[in-house]
């Protein structure tokens, strides 16, 4: 059974930095390809970045050049690095997994309902 050991998140100011991670407690993170998503207050979850099986990557255009999504595979551990935040990156990250296999070199952060496993979340806070 799949189950994620989050860490990481805190308090920040606008611009400053914060990484998030998940373990795949199995310890095969190679066998899944994992995302990481968002939900602010009073809005829906959504998604942020993923990597796919083979290690591709893909990030919704509001974070693009700003995260970044790294696998260590001997941690099996997926981290997501947060750089130049702003107030509207705030909520609660979780990570997942696909539960589809659509190839190992694909990921979607759009389909968040075929995603499984979510862990526990961690807060995201941007205030100055």
């Amino acid at each position: 059974q799949l189950h994620f050991v989050e860490s990481g998140g805190g308090l920040v100011q606008p611009g400053g930095s914060l990484r998030v991670s998940c373990e795949v407690s199995s310890g095969n993170v190679l066998r899944y390809t994992i995302g990481w998503f968002r939900q602010a207050p009073g809005k829906e979850r959504e998604g942020v970045s993923c990597i796919s099986r083979s290690g591709r990557t893909k990030y919704v255009d509001s974070v693009k050049g700003r995260f970044t999504i790294v696998r260590d595979n001997a941690k099996a551990t997926v981290h997501l690095q947060m750089n130049s935040l702003k107030s509207e990156d705030a909520g609660v990250y979780y990570c997942a997994a696909d539960s589809i296999n659509h190839g190992s070199d694909y990921c979607s952060p759009f389909a968040t309902n075929d995603y499984y496993g979510w862990s526990q979340g961690t807060q995201v806070t941007v205030s100055s």
